[in-house]
């Protein structure tokens, strides 16, 4: 076994914190952070008012409810995900306030408990501990996700923790494939998937001591039940969420959610053009250099045991989402689906390159380490990255000031664009809520009845509901810009 780098993990460590709270800070809210604030909360779709009202009046809705048991029928009504990580953050909420940042810190915690369960993981394989927390850290998918005031971070952690003991079962200590797999079955009851990071441990573990792995499969028992009864009463909650089903296009989804996730969306960042078309060209194949070094270097790499675990836990995130995919006839894919392999590919990744010759292994390091600090860097500063929302409030109030009026696209439930422009929006920006059924007659009326001296308009197409308002929209632009 390697010595352990006590000094190097605390520095990554501090690093990653210092990183983490600056992504919480400098990007912009989600539309899922307004879903979680709002199932937490004293209404999870609230009733917005139908005339103009300002946004410092509708802080409120962000409170945290004083009934905490209302929360798991709200999440099986509204929500597509199980309740642990909403009952965590309803209580930090409760004690610390409803603001973002705040929000957003919990997920930070655990994602620093995540890395600091990584390096003990890595440890207790012999596989590099450093290089595996520093790709870990530069993987996009990870920075973003574990930011999120969502059930990532949360889910992350109690699966690597899981991991750890199901490696130590090795070890034969009392407990612990039991302990494993209630780590296991919780971190499927943050984020259910999870559950197939789950299944792989449990083969692995069949396949080395059957016995143990009935322990474990003891231990996720309660947590599948519970998944179950969620599931079941949440399946048709998101219908048309994503495309239809195709091999070529789930191919072609996860390669680019894999590419996203590892080494981020840099070519956003240049024009569309023969640049963006080369550097895109160019983290493909680094994409695929990463992705084969593991699998060249196999042989070599089995001489350890926790391998086929890793590769199994990495492999098994992508597995389930074609399991899904082919289930509902869908392509459920995105970046932040696949944060959960990142840190078991992250393990073999450092493992692979530390047993290619030193100067081949360090420069390949070095080149994957450079691209992801530039993505990390436009993940903190870039709109391309964020959603619209933040620039549209910040655009709105520039214009409109506090005697203007802005016209935002309530949107499919009047959550997720209505939720990410009011945290961003100053307390004096006045708002009218747009949806589909808004005639041009009623909008001009009460533009004409306000006499507000500018009216702008949120161009967000987000949804289907808001882009139906995007050409009533215009048009009003166009009314306001001849009545001024």
């Amino acid at each position: 076994m390697r010595p352990f780098p006590l000094l190097s993990v605390i520095a990554a460590l501090i690093f990653a914190g210092l990183l983490l709270g600056s992504a919480a800070w400098l990007r912009g809210p989600e539309y899922d952070e307004g879903y979680t604030a709002f199932v937490t909360g004293k209404a999870p779709r609230p009733a917005w008012p139908t005339a103009p009202f300002r946004a410092g009046d509708m802080r409120g809705a962000f409170t945290p409810a004083p009934m905490p048991w209302r929360i798991a029928g709200n999440l099986r009504r509204t929500d597509v995900h199980p309740p642990l990580y909403f009952w965590a953050i309803w209580v930090w909420r409760r004690v610390f306030g409803p603001d973002l940042w705040v929000s957003r810190l919990l997920s930070v915690a655990f994602s620093l408990g995540a890395l600091a369960v990584l390096a003990a993981l890595a440890r207790e394989a012999g596989f590099p501990v450093v290089p595996a927390l520093l790709i870990t850290i530069g993987a996009y998918g990870f920075v973003a996700t574990g930011i999120t005031m969502r059930g990532f971070a949360l889910a992350q952690c109690l699966m690597l923790a899981g991991l750890l003991l199901v490696l130590r079962c090795a070890r034969k200590e009392p407990g612990q494939p039991l302990a494993a797999g209630l780590l296991l079955g919780a971190a499927s009851f943050s984020n259910y998937l999870t559950a197939f990071t789950a299944t792989a441990a449990l083969l692995w573990l069949a396949m080395r001591n059957p016995r143990r792995a009935v322990w474990l499969l003891i231990g996720l028992l309660p947590f599948i039940a519970g998944d179950g009864f969620f599931f079941l009463a949440q399946r048709g909650s998101r219908i048309g969420q994503f495309p239809p089903f195709t091999i070529g296009g789930m191919a072609a989804a996860l390669a680019h959610a894999a590419g996203g996730a590892l080494l981020g969306g840099l070519p956003l960042y240049l024009p569309t053009g023969v640049g963006r078309v080369a550097l895109t060209g160019l983290l493909g194949a680094l994409l695929i250099a990463m992705l084969g070094l593991p699998a060249v270097l196999w042989r070599r790499m089995t001489l350890k045991a926790p391998a086929a675990l890793f590769a199994m836990a990495a492999i098994a995130p992508v597995l389930g989402l074609c399991v899904m995919g082919l289930v509902a006839g869908t392509i459920p894919v995105e970046i932040r689906y696949l944060c959960f392999a990142i840190p078991p590919f992250a393990l073999m990744l450092a493992e692979a390159a530390v047993r290619l010759s030193r100067p081949i292994g360090l420069s390949l390091l070095a080149v994957l380490l450079t691209v992801q600090g530039s993505s990390i860097a436009g993940l903190l500063t870039r709109p391309e990255t964020m959603q619209p929302e933040q620039a549209a409030a910040r655009a709105a109030w520039a214009q409109a000031g506090s005697t203007g009026l802005a016209l935002l696209p309530r949107g499919n439930d009047g959550v997720g664009i209505v939720s990410a422009f009011l945290t961003a929006a100053p307390d004096d920006l006045h708002i009218l809520l747009v949806t589909p059924q808004t005639t041009e007659a009623e909008l001009a009326g009460v533009l004409t009845r306000g006499q507000w001296p500018c009216v702008t308009t949120a161009m967000i197409g987000a949804d289907r509901d808001s882009r139906a308002t995007l050409s009533l929209l215009a048009r009003m632009r166009n009314l306001n810009c001849q009545m001024r």
